[in-house]
């Protein structure tokens, strides 16, 4: 084992390689504030501040905090009390912030989740996460969330359901309902017997809009979020997020970004979903610097984001990069003013370096800035830096009060040199206290205040990291690791791939060890054939290391995406 004296992790190479303003550690990490104060304090610096923008709505933060408040007395009114769960099945919408902060005024624990889940899905979080109190949208009520509710397995005593419109102008339903859906999406709610069924407008008209319930708030150890992962390895694991752990986190990314920021004058963007922490993280930032958020129910929708831009003149966008990918396609976008933006955050996924450089082509030079995170880190872990050398395909530097090893993945005590591949491991302030009532798994990611990510990656000699696999993604074939990001990075720069994902599959003539497969999209113009397919081929043949390259590849209409908009790699395994 290495000298840890000699540790390039233990020293923190890549400070050396930080913006001349950023500070390696922070004096203040802002963790004596929960996220309720932080909406307290914008509103009194910036009340007549828009927070939010929703298909032609707006609200100051004033007008916002008051149906926050009008919340948060509903739910103390019906004996919510700190530290219960709220459930939050919603996309993004104002309903969703009012939710959410108005779950923080009165000291309880947020639990957002993914409206596309099914009923056996909604079941397990619900009754894993013991929520109490379940907001909903009434368009998907009946064909899933009731079926889950009459399981008699959920612990749901109060439940709130919204219409989409509920907090739209009636000037704005008209417009923008109108041309995007062309109907209002609505249904049907029938009560679940055992529980109290309320309108959320109702809710809003009816409890009074001042004076919120009195809460003394323990920023260290009050949970803010029970945030479920994915589940892509067994049944999704609730992360237990205090207050501390995502204001740590706040310290750490507005300090990094401050030649970016503006406060009170920004105007965020993104298409991540609120039920991903990427997009709730930025949805609290947006509240903690007084920003107004334009909201996106629908992040496929490219043309609604480009009128949008147009409109409002944004001057930060996060995305994940096929987001950006869908962007570059759309004709609307290009002819788009871009001018506001600052800075173009992706992360969440890998951003192959050739399609950075077509999106900056239409955006600008050196205007997308790869970061790193994950839920269990509040999530930001790493980020380029905004001054300095920005290194395309890399996810940056560890963002200040944060450490960062690599390690073996078959001996985790063994550091791997500067250039090798190994195990991304975490510690820092913003850094998750353990899964939800699982000790097993938390004792295993958690050890000694380090996190052990499941991350396969590469520090270079100036602490710059690149992403090479999840380690359940990696493929060995005859003994050789094979690193499936490599691959797409690779064979994605074929003029006619419009995108690509390596999986390994079982090897029919070896059972036990694996093969690679390839599957691509190939971009409009190209037609599916034999003679395509091993133009592919060949391509891979003179690109890729022997043992790299695939023994199958399969040309495809669409690749599946997870609902963030990530490839579904999960799905192509089980294809």
């Amino acid at each position: 084992m290495q000298n840890m004296e000699e540790s390039p992790y233990k020293n923190k190479i890549w400070t050396k390689s930080y913006d001349t303003y950023v500070k390696p550690e922070l004096d203040d990490l802002f963790q004596n504030i929960s996220l309720a104060e932080t909406l307290m304090n914008t509103v009194k610096k910036y009340p007549t501040n828009l927070c939010y923008e929703f298909m032609g709505t707006t609200s100051t933060y004033q007008e916002f905090e008051k149906k926050v408040v009008s919340f948060a007395n509903f739910l103390d009114s019906n004996g919510v009390k700190k530290g219960d769960k709220v459930a939050i099945n919603l996309p993004n919408s104002p309903q969703y912030m009012v939710a959410l902060y108005g779950s923080f005024y009165v000291g309880a624990t947020v639990s957002g989740m993914n409206f596309l889940l099914q009923p056996n899905e909604i079941i397990y979080q619900l009754s894993d996460s013991e929520a109490k109190v379940l907001v909903t949208m009434d368009s998907f009520y009946e064909e899933s969330v009731r079926k889950a509710l009459a399981s008699g397995k959920t612990n749901v005593e109060l439940v709130i359901t919204t219409n989409i419109t509920d907090l739209m102008e009636i000037s704005s339903i008209k417009v923008w309902l109108g041309k995007l859906l062309k109907k209002v999406p609505s249904g049907k709610v029938i009560p679940v017997d055992g529980m109290k069924f309320f309108e959320f407008k109702e809710i809003l008209e009816d409890y009074p809009n001042e004076n919120p319930p009195r809460v003394k708030y323990d920023p260290q150890n009050d949970i803010a979020f029970l945030q479920y992962t994915g589940g892509t390895t067994g049944p999704p694991k609730g992360a237990i997020l205090t207050h501390s752990n995502e204001m740590a986190n706040m310290a750490q990314v507005v300090h990094w970004l401050d030649k970016l920021v503006s406060k009170g004058n920004d105007i965020f963007i993104s298409g991540f979903p609120f039920f991903h922490l990427a997009g709730l993280f930025f949805g609290l930032a947006s509240v903690y610097l007084g920003a107004q958020q334009l909201l996106i129910a629908n992040p496929r929708d490219t043309a609604h984001i480009s009128k949008l831009v147009d409109k409002w003149n944004p001057t930060f966008m996060l995305n994940v990069p096929t987001l950006y990918m869908m962007l570059i396609n759309d004709q609307n976008f290009r002819e788009v003013d871009l001018s506001s933006i600052r800075v173009y955050g992706s992360g969440a996924a890998p951003f192959p370096s050739d399609k950075i450089r077509d999106f900056e082509e239409i955006v600008g030079k050196n205007m997308v800035l790869e970061v790193y995170g994950m839920t269990e880190a509040s999530p930001l872990v790493t980020a380029n830096p905004v001054e300095n050398t920005r290194k395309i395909g890399t996810i940056g530097l560890p963002i200040p009060n944060t450490e960062v090893k690599i390690v073996d993945t078959s001996d985790k005590s063994k550091e791997m040199p500067l250039g090798e591949a190994g195990e991304i491991v975490i510690r820092g302030p913003q850094v998750f206290k353990g899964y939800w009532k699982k000790p097993k798994e938390s004792e295993n990611a958690l050890k000694d205040g380090w996190f052990y990510s499941g991350d396969v990656g590469v520090m270079d000699d100036e602490g710059y990291i690149t992403v090479v696999d999840r380690t359940k993604d990696m493929i060995i074939v005859g003994g050789y690791k094979v690193f499936s990001v490599e691959v797409d990075e690779k064979m994605s720069k074929h003029p006619a791939i419009e995108l690509c994902s390596t999986v390994g599959i079982p090897n029919p003539k070896r059972p036990e060890t694996e093969i690679v497969k390839l599957y691509v999209k190939l971009k409009e113009g190209y037609q599916k054939s034999d003679e395509m397919k091993e133009e592919i081929f060949e391509y891979a043949r003179n690109n890729l290391a022997k043992y790299k390259v695939p023994k199958e590849i399969e040309l495809v209409e669409e690749i599946p995406l997870t609902s963030v908009g990530k490839i579904d790699k999960k799905a192509l395994r089980s294809n």
